[in-house]
């Protein structure tokens, strides 16, 4: 039997995703996460945080902030249709791997462009980014 307790402990349930269609829209959403993720990580001992965008089309992409501000990517295989969009509107190369390492500064242009494209977002506590293995 669930008690509360375990209710807690369980990441975040996925929302529907409101279409962002300005730079300011973008900005704001970025703010609104940033505060969301503090509390889903607050007095906890999480590795792996970040948020989960659910594709309308299929495959999900995990983005993760570094302490630096830099952000990382993990575009699951089913995914891998939306490369073309994240080169386009990062300017980065697709990699070779499914972990896409960005600047920080192309955190706001990443998202206006995906923005179409996401269905959902659930906050995770938990993702192993495989941030070692790509650095």
């Amino acid at each position: 039997m669930d008690s509360v307790n375990d209710k807690t402990t369980q990441e975040p349930v996925a929302r529907p995703w409101i279409v962002l269609t300005t730079t300011y829209d973008v900005e704001a959403w970025i703010d609104n996460y940033n505060w969301e993720l503090q509390r889903a990580i607050e007095k906890k001992n999480t590795n792996g945080h970040g948020i989960c965008f659910g594709l309308e089309h299929g495959g999900e992409i995990y983005l993760h902030t570094t302490q630096d501000g830099d952000v990382v990517l993990d575009v699951t295989p089913e995914a891998e249709w939306v490369a073309p969009l994240i080169s386009a509107a990062t300017h980065i190369a697709q990699p070779a791997s499914q972990i896409w390492a960005l600047p920080g500064d192309a955190l706001t242009q990443l998202i206006l462009g995906l923005s179409p494209l996401i269905a959902t977002t659930r906050i995770v506590v938990n993702h192993d980014f495989k941030i070692r293995k790509v650095w």
